[in-house]
This record gives structure tokens, C-alpha cells and sequence, in this order.
């Protein structure tokens, strides 16, 4: 039983080995240049926005798994003022500023 299982470890790691590199040299390997369709160059566009809301919108929305269910959370009052922020001045160092100062004395002193 153990021989069987050391073989079909180690093929696991050569296949696993095999894809990482099919995968990471499918540029190398093409003979002629490949590009993107247009319609996923365009979509490209709007992935970092997706991500960032994709992480961004949990953390402000929910606790422990679950929709936040009073207006008495500092986050959301944190983003707001972010948010405010961005679209009055613009810049990230600002908008993160004024969120924080938003955010930490409504956390730290109302304990929200």
C-alpha cells in the first residue's frame, strides 16, 4: 500500500508541475501573437473596480456573515464620508484620510 501511495503522489506533483508550466509558458509556447478579442479587452477595463468592490463591500455591509441591520455602525458612516471625499477632491490618500477620521472616533468613542 505504501508504494502505491508514493506513485500516485509523485504523479500527482509531475501533473501538477505540467500544468503550472503549460500554463505559464502558453504565451512563449504560440508561434504567432496572440491578443484578446475586443469585447474582453473591454471588459478588462472594469476588473479592478469589480475586485475592489468585491472586498470593499463585505467589509462594510456585513458582520459575522450577516447584513448589518443598524444605522449605528461606524463603517458605514466611514465609507460615506470617503466617498464624499473622493468625488469633492479626489485622490486615495485623502479619501482614506477622511474615512478614518470619520470612522475611528464614531468606533473607538460611541464604540459603534
Amino acid at each position: 500500500m505504501r508504494g502505491q501511495t508514493d506513485l500516485w503522489t509523485l504523479a500527482v506533483i509531475v501533473g501538477l508541475a505540467a500544468v503550472t508550466v503549460l500554463t505559464r509558458c502558453f504565451f512563449f509556447i504560440l508561434d504567432r501573437p496572440w491578443g484578446l478579442p475586443e469585447w474582453a479587452h473591454r471588459a478588462l477595463h472594469y476588473a479592478p473596480a469589480a475586485a475592489l468592490a468585491a472586498v470593499i463591500a463585505p467589509e462594510i455591509l456585513m458582520t459575522n456573515g450577516q447584513f448589518i441591520h443598524t444605522w449605528q455602525d461606524a463603517r458605514l458612516y466611514g465609507a460615506l464620508a470617503g466617498v464624499l471625499w473622493y468625488f469633492w477632491r479626489g485622490g486615495v490618500l485623502g479619501t482614506m484620510l477622511a474615512g478614518m477620521a470619520v470612522y475611528l472616533p464614531l468606533h473607538l468613542m460611541l464604540r459603534w
